[in-house]
Order: C-alpha cells, then sequence, then structure tokens
C-alpha cells in the first residue's frame, strides 16, 4: 500500500511529467524517451544502495537531483532527465516508491503517445482484452510471472501473444511489464495500464462481471447510472462468468458492489447457519 508522503510525491510528479511530455510530437520520441526511463528504472532496481541514495529524505533535495544527474547525465536525454531529476526531488516513504514512480512515468509517456497518436481508446480496448485472455489461461500466466525465469523466454512467449496482433503501442506497454523487476503480476500491471489508459481519456473504469452477455443498451444504460452515482464519466468493461448465477459484480477502483445471486445465496444461507 502506498503511504502518505509517497501519495503526496505522486501528486507533485505528474504535472512536471506531463511538462516533458509536452515536447514531442513524433512517437519515436515519446518511445525515446519511454525506454530510457525504463532502462533508469532498471538500473535502480538492480542498485540498492543508489536507490536508498537517490530516496533519502534526510539529504537535500538538490544534492539528490545532483547525484542523478551524476549517474546518468550524458546518457539521456534532456527530457528523460528533466522527469528523473523531479521524481527524486519528492519525498517517498520508500525507496521503491520512486522507482515505481519512474516505471509509472514511463507507462505515463507511452499512453501519451497514444494519446497523441489518436489511439488511446485501441490501447486501453487491446490492454483489456489482453489482460481477460491472460486471465483465462493460467498455465501462461504463471511462466510470465516466474521471476526466476529468464526474460528473454518470457518476451519470445508474449511476442506470440501481442506481437503484429495489437497497436505497437500496446504491445510496447505489455513488453515492459513483462521485462520489470517490479511488476511481479502481468494481470495487476495491465489492471493498472486499463486503468491509467482510462485516466488520460479522463474516465474511470468500472469492471463488471456478468452471468450472461450485456446487451450494448444494457451497458452503456449501466454507464450513465454509474455515472451518475460517481459524478465522473465511466467506461463499463464487461466480463462474462456463469458462477455467479446473475446479478452482477462492479468494481470501481477499491470499491466493489457485490449484486451477485451467489452472494445473495451466500449471505442466505451465513443467516440460517447462525
Amino acid at each position: 500500500m502506498i503511504h502518505a508522503a509517497s501519495r503526496e510525491a505522486l501528486v507533485a510528479l505528474r504535472p512536471e511529467v506531463e511538462s516533458v511530455i509536452g515536447r514531442f510530437s513524433a512517437e519515436d520520441g515519446f518511445t525515446g524517451l519511454a525506454d530510457e526511463l525504463y532502462g533508469v528504472a532498471g538500473l535502480l532496481d538492480a542498485q540498492p544502495r543508489l536507490r536508498r541514495m537517490l530516496a533519502d529524505p534526510a539529504s537535500p533535495a538538490s544534492a539528490r537531483e545532483e547525484l542523478i544527474e551524476s549517474l546518468v547525465g550524458g546518457k539521456v536525454g534532456a527530457s528523460a532527465l528533466a522527469v528523473l531529476k523531479a521524481a527524486v526531488r519528492q519525498r517517498w516513504s520508500s525507496p521503491w516508491d520512486l522507482l515505481d514512480a519512474i516505471e509509472s512515468s514511463a507507462d505515463d509517456v507511452l499512453l501519451a503517445a497514444a494519446e497523441n497518436a489518436g489511439a488511446i481508446s485501441t490501447v486501453e480496448d487491446e490492454l483489456f482484452r489482453l489482460e481477460r485472455i491472460l486471465d483465462t489461461e493460467s498455465a501462461l500466466t504463471s511462466i510470465l510471472d516466474e521471476a526466476s525465469a529468464d526474460v528473454s523466454r518470457r518476451q519470445t512467449l508474449l511476442e506470440g501473444l501481442v506481437d503484429g496482433k495489437v497497436h505497437n503501442l500496446t504491445a510496447a506497454l505489455v513488453h515492459h511489464a513483462v521485462a520489470s523487476g517490479r511488476k511481479r503480476s502481468i494481470l495487476l500491471a495491465l489492471d493498472d495500464l486499463v486503468e491509467a489508459a482510462a485516466a488520460r481519456r479522463e474516465r474511470s473504469i468500472a469492471r463488471v462481471v456478468s452471468a450472461v452477455a450485456l446487451t450494448a443498451a444494457q451497458q452503456n444504460a449501466l454507464a450513465e447510472r454509474l455515472t451518475s452515482i460517481y459524478g465522473r464519466d465511466i467506461d463499463v468493461r464487461l466480463t462474462i462468468d456463469p458462477t455467479i448465477r446473475g446479478g452482477l459484480v462492479v468494481r470501481v477502483g477499491d470499491e466493489i458492489i457485490d449484486g451477485s445471486v451467489s452472494a445473495r445465496q451466500t449471505e442466505v444461507r451465513g443467516a440460517f447457519a447462525s
């Protein structure tokens, strides 16, 4: 769970990252920046002492900025260095939170590239569909999550699933998620990416589980109802699961509304048992 200091640091970091992102218009500029940020995140993942020094709240922010510049100055571009300086300038609850922030900033850069190309909805849809596919392929998911498995083997498995079948930015996001030393679960990583893609469109995601398929009209009506409840635009992402027997299970962020028949049956059984 992310602590208060790191939440505040993320809030402070995001506008600075967006300012840097605004410098780019060509896709290779976005992807180059993301690759540099992912590369530095990988370096810090392997260097615990550096990670601690860069996130040490006892040292002045200026000293941390000087340290990151001495480490990567001349090895990454000015834009990546600006993001990294902005990141180490913040106060983080732990060094790992700093590393995660750098990785999520790189994800945001690729999502901004998709937005710039008019493909953000496509990328979001592909990430969600891939999440649903992997959710049913437990053996493949286990291999992709296996930290001891060779990264190149995991990447090869992923290539057969996404390369040439999804937008190149979708593929890049997923490849980085699998290669990351921090994203232990590909399903959770995809969940976060779907949420981040929706956020770029100033929307939230409602993950809805239904025993049967819903019509487009039903999904639209549900989205309108949830939008009214939460006071912000909501997109419905539907999963079919006959085991809930009927009704719906709705998750928006950390809030779950379980209106399934199976949940009600469990409540009734519990009432009789007591």
